[in-house]
């Protein structure tokens, strides 16, 4: 269902849930920060160009770690710079999504084999929520990953279930004990 399904009348009167109008400006406003480390940093650099134009999906590339969303980790990643990445991710604010761009970050690349210094896959490290598969992947790839992570977003939810369940368990006690 999307935000603006239902109107009732002439009056231009909207309907709609908390949860859908949050989701929709998180969708809309995506700010990743580059985490450029070898040739896919290329193609990621080229789709932030005017010719891709990025903006139009609202995703706005932001140069700190405490003004992004989403974490785009491109290129191979090696063990001296896996602890850097994790602690950029924990600087982000919540909710933080990452993007796995190309097969080095995916899965080590054609260098996990022999390479004892590269990560076997940058979800290792920190927890992926999308995998743009190619070495490197075409800009045209990385936005499918976007599209992907904003409907991702669209279906997510404020409140875990489990979380209410919790809460609704346990004030249901305290009511058996009063």
């Amino acid at each position: 269902m999307s935000l603006l399904d239902h109107k009732f009348g002439q009056g231009g009167i909207v309907v709609s849930q908390l949860e859908d109008v949050l989701n929709w400006a998180r969708l809309s406003s995506l700010f990743p920060m580059s985490f450029g480390l070898a040739c896919c940093a290329i193609e990621m650099m080229q789709t932030f160009t005017s010719g891709y134009d990025l903006d139009r999906f609202g995703v706005i590339p932001r140069p700190s770690p405490r003004q992004s969303d989403v974490m785009i980790v491109a290129g191979t990643v090696t063990f001296k710079m896996a602890d850097r990445i994790r602690r950029l991710y924990e600087q982000m604010p919540e909710p933080r999504y990452v993007i796995s761009m190309g097969s080095c970050s995916n899965c080590g690349g054609p260098y996990w084999e022999h390479g004892y210094h590269v990560v076997k896959g940058v979800d290792r490290i920190v927890p992926v929520d999308i995998y743009v598969p190619g070495c490197p992947p075409r800009p045209e790839a990385l936005i499918g990953g976007f599209l992907k992570l904003q409907e991702k977003i669209r279906k997510e939810t404020l409140v875990a279930p489990k979380a209410v369940e919790r809460f609704l368990e346990t004030h249901a006690k305290e009511k058996n004990i009063a």
